[in-house]
């Protein structure tokens, strides 16, 4: 069947489309500065938590400390984070975004607020206003998201 044949036929794959028009928003902007989606968290992270260090990096990634090392260290050839001892504790470094690395993930909430106003164009006040409400009302009854 071809892409313009699909026809969806739950409310719930519907949802998903719009997922994934919103993921696909993110995943543009993020390669468009070429970047891979765990380095743009992790740069993202690093903004809102400056001076994190690595075990934490790896907590809220959901990765190995090997894995967040290997990656750090491409945002630090790249000029994007530095990481500095604190106190005169070389074991324990404190991560933090450069200028540079701050500046490339600048945009992104606007840039997925433009999404959003994007896909719900097609409604009117009223209608995102219901839609809204009834998403509201289903996510009530479902358990928070967590990144643990």
């Amino acid at each position: 069947m071809s892409e313009q044949g699909i026809r969806l036929s739950s409310s719930l794959e519907l949802v998903r489309w719009i997922g994934w028009a919103q993921r696909k928003v993110g995943e543009d902007w993020i390669r468009e500065r070429d970047l891979s989606h765990e380095q743009a968290f992790v740069l993202g992270y690093l903004v809102q938590n400056p001076g994190a260090i690595q075990r934490d990096i790896a907590a809220v990634s959901r990765t190995s400390a090997a894995s967040v090392s290997s990656l750090l260290q491409g945002l630090e050839r790249r000029g994007l984070i530095e990481r500095r001892t604190q106190s005169g504790d070389e074991r324990r470094k404190r991560v933090f975004a450069t200028p540079a690395g701050t500046e490339l993930i600048a945009g992104f909430d606007v840039a997925m607020a433009e999404a959003d106003e994007t896909i719900l164009a097609p409604l009117t006040p009223d209608e995102r206003s219901t839609l809204l409400s009834l998403l509201t009302k289903i996510t009530a009854e479902l358990p928070q998201p967590t990144r643990s």
